[in-house]
């Protein structure tokens, strides 16, 4: 399902109330051992579902939403770079919350916390499954039980990301809006996006397949899994739960479609596969390290904590690892202090 308000800007979705999301292709983690924030290697495309009526699978006409290529054990993450005012952001994985565990709902809760702080969290790599770290999105078909949905859930129905958004009510707003003011600050965090596909379009309702045309492509059924892990927190909200819209200020679906599938869907070339990570490192290019000391990381969920790799379920991770040098790490933000245990 797609709210009207959501809106595609290259290959940047912009959903009400200044959010920015871009999916991030990236390379793959191995599957043991916590290592630093892998890379940027581009952005995925990103399509509208509407504008191909006629060849994307007919579920996906429903659903409405968006799509993008990814390889099978492609990994990715989510920027938000270019958000510009206080939301708040649920991400599912299915129907699955990518950071309580929990089902999918359209309200926000505190208990546990279902979404994330933007424009606080400048990213997210994956699911929230350990403290101060994440498990690595990689994407797998639907069927093999290797989804977040379908271990969590026990069943692979939406495969996936669903996105909602929620802003602040009037009053927290204009608040905020006053403070910037007199600090003098522009908190634009926006990166040259690319894609060169000129003013953002209007979501577009889903249409009808046209008489007589070809058959639609059959949907392939891919979802996110889990890979590696990485050192990442998830950042607790130090705001009022109140503060929030009970409602949605938009939504969208994002379908993952394999290579084959998008060109047929598209007619156009699929991106080239992803970036050998052993060459990567041989070529002393840099991972990150991200610190904010003024925030506090959220408490991994038991239902995401218990959530295996893929490589459970596709086999071993054949590709070449080299562990980069501490001098290809770059810290980005605030200098990382001494870790402090929070008590009871």
């Amino acid at each position: 399902m797609t709210d009207a308000a959501v809106r595609i800007d290259g290959n940047t979705l912009r959903l009400p109330g200044g959010v920015a999301v871009r999916f991030v292709r990236t390379l793959r983690l191995p599957e043991t051992g916590t290592h630093p924030l892998p890379p940027g290697l581009g952005e995925f495309p990103v399509r509208r579902v509407g504008d191909y009526p006629d060849t994307v699978p007919a579920e996906w006409r429903a659903r409405g939403g968006v799509m993008l290529p990814v390889y099978l054990r492609e990994a990715m993450w989510l920027s938000f770079a270019g958000t510009t005012e206080p939301a708040a952001l649920q991400v599912g994985v299915g129907k699955v919350c990518a950071v309580s565990g929990e089902p999918w709902r359209d309200r926000l809760s505190r208990k546990p916390q279902n979404y994330l702080v933007l424009p606080r969290q400048p990213w997210l790599d994956g699911i929230n499954s350990g403290k101060g770290t994440v498990r690595q999105f990689v994407a797998v078909p639907l069927g093999l039980g290797a989804t977040v949905e379908g271990q969590v859930t026990g069943e692979e129905v939406w495969g996936g990301v669903q996105l909602e958004s929620f802003g602040l009510k009037d009053e927290p707003l204009a608040q905020w809006r006053r403070r910037q003011r007199l600090r003098q600050l522009q908190r634009r965090t926006a990166e040259p996006l690319g894609g060169g596909y000129g003013a953002a379009l209007p979501m577009m309702a889903a249409a009808p397949a046209a008489p007589g045309a070809a058959p639609p492509a059959r949907s392939a059924g891919m979802g996110l899994g889990v890979g590696g892990s990485m050192r990442q927190e998830v950042y607790e909200d130090d705001r009022p739960l109140g503060d929030w819209a009970e409602a949605p200020a938009g939504r969208v679906f994002v379908h993952l479609v394999t290579p084959p599938q998008w060109h047929r869907i598209t007619g156009e070339a699929p991106p080239p596969s992803p970036v050998d990570r052993a060459a990567y490192t041989r070529a002393r290019l840099p991972w990150y390290d991200y610190y904010d000391q003024d925030a506090r990381d959220l408490a991994p969920t038991d239902a995401l904590e218990s959530v295996k790799p893929v490589g459970d379920w596709l086999g071993d991770d054949l590709e070449p690892w080299q562990q980069p040098s501490p001098g290809q790490v770059v810290p980005l933000k605030d200098a990382a202090g001494e870790p402090v245990e929070d008590g009871d």
